[in-house]
Parts: C-alpha cells; structure tokens; sequence
C-alpha cells in the first residue's frame, strides 16, 4: 500500500526575501545577537557590517537553519529557517569566507562535486560547468587542481559552486576576506551582475569601501543592529559631529598631539584617525574648532596643518554611531 505523499511545508506569502523578528542567540551566558529585526527586498544587496566578533556570522548561520535560534524567528523566502530548514536550503546558496573548498580536487571536479550535492542532471551540470568556469575566468583551466589556483580565481570558484543551482537568495559571509583588491572589485562586478537577474544578495563584511557598494547597510555591534539605512541615508542620520581632514607634512607628530589634547581634555575632539597621510579629526562645529586646531599643533612647534571640512566616511559613521 502506497503511503500518501507528504505535503508541501506551508510557504507564507510575504513580499520580503528575508524577515527577521526579535531574533536572538545566545551560547550560555553570552548573547551573540541580542533581539535584532530586519528585512530584506528581492533583488537586494544588503550588507551587514561589523567588526569581528560582532555577531555576524552567527546571524547567517540561523538565517541558513544551520543555528537554532534561542528567541525570535527568521523567515527565508516565506520559510521558517528554523524548522522548513529543507525546503528552504533548495532555493539559496552559501559561501563562507574559507571558501569550502577541496583543494585536492580540480576546478572542474569542484564544481561536479557541489552540482551533485545539489542535484543537477547530468545535462545541467554540463552546462552549468561550463557558465562556472566562464564566470571566474577558469575557461581552459578546469583541470587545474584547486590548491594551486590563486586567491582571485578560489574566490570566483567558490561563488560559482554556491550558485549552481540558480538560487534566488544568496548568503555571503566575508567573501572577500584575504583578496588582492582588484579580486575583490571583479567580485562586485559578479555580485550586481546576479542581482540584476533578481537575486537577493545578503553580504557580510567589515570592509568599509565594499558596504558603500550595498544599497542598504546594516550595523551591527556586541550583537546589537545598531543602525538600518542606505550608506548616504546613513551619514546623513547617524553622524555625530563634523569631521575635518587635515593636510600636513608631519602627520605621525600631529597626530600624537591631537590624541593628548582629546584625552586630556583640551579640544572637544570625538574621534582622531589617520587616514592614508590626512588625519580625521571629528568635532561638534567645524569652524569653531578649526582655528583651535591649527593653533594647537603651531603652539607644539609643528607645521599648521591645511584644514578642511569634508564629507564623512562611512568608517567615520560607523564609529560615530557605535559610541553613540
């Protein structure tokens, strides 16, 4: 007697790609992510940022059903992560910053290895294998073993395995971690050329320049969302004072200056960085404290620095906001 086949888990109908409601984890007594809510729109590239430890990763990982959550609830394309885990893994991919990899295996058997797991035909597979290599530039390589491809080509790799199966949601966690820069670029260019195809990208990094690439940004810190918004819509809300670069040939002395002025007090200075050979150097009112500035570094016996107010960063956000 035929048993009568299993229905369907039920899919909720939600114009979101991803929604996430008071979600928490913690390990213990340590919270790794403390109450978050967010969601994301089809076709989107949002990146969650954060310095390490943040609680990142451990978001991914319950956004994958990989991770129970301790409180909250996660929904993927309607499913609950938590318990649809099957249903849902079918339509997303995952790369994870070691790449996962077999490095004893060539390019070509890489991609036959993931195509597999995900149960591509034969056929499929065929001509999946051959868009693969294409996208990351391994055409005329295949047969290359994996351990002796360079970090660009893995990375490339990597992605084209945890897109085999044309999934409409992909989750990247610091993919570009230990990429030369210009790898990293040509992996951006990869990144909006399948949202465009209306894949929904959720990106985790603490690469500053590579979260002004995302059209939404999230901030996370000590397991907290700290903040939610476009980068420019970031900088405009998020920002705590104004910041002022400065230009000057003695970079390392002024600097050091300017730290013992902000920690004895002296100048109401919120944040002192070197950035490249400017100093930033973030104030409640540029052009109240501009004068008080040159004349500080002068009084040293230093060459008065160029001052000029610009633009903040979204590093200089990120700090601002998290100190807020």
């Amino acid at each position: 007697m035929r048993r009568p086949r299993a229905a369907a888990p039920e899919r909720p109908d939600t114009p979101y790609c991803i929604q996430v409601e008071h979600l928490s984890k913690r390990f213990g007594g340590f919270t790794a992510v403390d109450d978050i809510s967010f969601t994301v729109s089809p076709g989107e590239v949002y990146g969650w940022l954060g310095p390490n430890g943040a609680g990142k990763t451990t978001t991914i990982r319950m956004l994958l059903g990989l991770l129970k959550p301790s409180g909250g609830a996660a929904h993927v394309l309607g499913y609950n992560s938590a318990t649809q885990t099957k249903a849902m893994q079918a339509q997303i991919g995952y790369m994870s910053q070691l790449f996962t990899l077999y490095n004893e295996l060539t390019a070509r058997e890489n991609i036959a290895f993931y195509g597999q797991v995900y149960g591509l035909s034969p056929s499929q597979l065929k001509q999946r294998e051959t868009e693969i290599l294409e996208m990351a530039g391994l055409a005329g390589r295949a047969n290359v073993l994996t351990a002796n491809l360079s970090g660009g080509w893995k990375q490339r790799l990597a992605l084209g395995c945890a897109i085999l199966h044309h999934p409409q949601v992909l989750f990247l966690d610091e993919p570009t971690a230990g990429v030369d820069p210009i790898s990293r670029r040509e992996f951006w260019g990869l990144i909006y050329a399948m949202a465009k195809t209306g894949v929904t990208v959720l990106v985790t990094t603490h690469y500053m320049d590579e979260a002004e690439l995302c059209q939404r940004v999230g901030f996370i810190n000590r397991g907290q969302l700290i903040a939610l918004d476009t980068p420019d819509q970031l900088k405009h809300t998020q920002m705590r004072g104004q910041v002022l670069e400065l230009s000057t040939p003695a970079p390392d002395q002024t600097l050091r200056v300017l730290k013992a002025a902000q920690a004895a007090g002296r100048l109401p200075l919120d944040e002192v960085a070197l950035y490249g050979a400017q100093i930033h150097v973030v104030v409640p009112f540029a052009q109240e404290h501009a004068p008080a500035i040159q004349a500080l570094v002068s009084a040293a016996g230093l060459p008065a620095p160029q001052i000029e107010r610009i633009a903040p960063t979204l590093e200089d956000v990120f700090i601002s906001a998290v100190r807020g």
